[in-house]
């Protein structure tokens, strides 16, 4: 195995998670919930009243955030990532996302960062498995077909 050094980013990938870690404290402590990406969104799936602004402020920031850096940000400062899949490939990958994290009572942001952050077993089994089944996906796609 050899590391690809031209797409090594440690400071940055360093930067991103502690960025996550104080964003999830702060929404914990401010308004006492887990920050988890797909709860935050089967919130809107129905709304509660008066539960939905928070919940499209927060998912619309979510999608603001990375178009404002793309404008702010000096051109080239980061290198735009390219997906080596077709856009079917990306629709059926985000709908069996979507159907595990209704099954796994939790996404990735809810369970990994959260709930381990907590000292969750259910978050720590939950993170293994969908941590196990990436590895066997990406072993299988490159390797097996």
């Amino acid at each position: 195995m050899t590391i690809d050094w031209a797409s090594f980013t440690p400071w940055a990938s360093l930067s991103g998670g502690i960025l996550l870690g104080v964003a999830s404290a702060l929404f914990m402590l401010v308004n006492g919930r887990v920050l988890g990406i797909s709860g935050i969104l089967g919130g809107l799936l129905p709304p509660k009243p008066g539960d939905a602004g928070w919940r499209i402020a927060f998912l619309l920031g979510m999608l603001a955030a990375p178009l404002l850096y793309g404008l702010l940000a000096p051109a080239g400062f980061v290198k735009a990532p390219t997906i080596d899949a077709g856009f079917a490939t990306i629709v059926a990958a985000g709908l069996l996302v979507g159907l595990g994290t209704r099954y796994g009572s939790g996404c990735t942001s809810g369970h990994g960062v959260c709930g381990l952050s907590r000292l969750s077993p259910r978050s720590l089994v939950a993170t293994l498995a969908f941590m196990g089944a990436g590895f066997v996906m990406v072993f299988v796609v490159r390797h097996v077909l």
